[in-house]
């Protein structure tokens, strides 16, 4: 099934969201993966988001004296953030956006809102922001893309199928 596209894996369960169901989606959600594009294979980073109910998400980066994700971002001409949710094997949510990402500058930071801040703030970058050491991207998203898997137990839908057949 591997080379399959969405649309062929219908039969299986499986659709397409919305634009709606993307940003409600995005909405309710604070992790994801980010993808930074290097020589060779991808850079992935684990990252909690904020996002302005459009096409924009907002990250906070930990930064050192050498940061490898700010650098690769710096350079990014497109970056790729991947955002799922999977409650079960037969029901699973995924959102994959696309676009443009860049450092906001300082005034720019200070005007985010409460809802494009990251909500899941662990203990290091609340220390780090009082210190100074974090810096915010932002995502414009070009393209994004949604998928739902949400299909009954195969137990429950062999039994419904074999009491419609007598």
């Amino acid at each position: 099934m591997s080379g399959m596209t969405i649309d062929e894996l219908a039969d299986y369960g499986m659709e397409r969201m919305t634009d709606e169901e993307i940003e409600r989606f995005l909405k309710t959600q604070s992790l994801g993966i980010l993808g930074l594009p290097t020589g060779e294979t991808p850079y992935l980073l684990p990252m909690s988001y904020g996002y302005d109910g459009g096409s924009t998400l907002y990250f906070v980066y930990v930064v050192g004296a050498e940061s490898r994700k700010a650098t690769l971002s710096d350079r990014a001409d497109t970056a790729s953030f991947l955002v799922y949710s999977a409650e079960t094997m037969f029901h699973w949510r995924s959102v994959l956006a696309t676009g443009s990402l860049r450092r906001l500058s300082t005034d720019e930071q200070s005007a985010l809102s409460d809802a494009e801040t990251p909500i899941w703030r662990p203990e290091l970058l609340e220390t780090a922001s009082e210190t100074e050491q974090t810096r915010v991207y932002e995502l414009a998203v070009d393209e994004w893309t949604g998928i739902r898997h949400a299909i009954a137990p195969p137990t429950f839908a062999q039994r419904s199928s074999r009491d419609g057949s007598e």
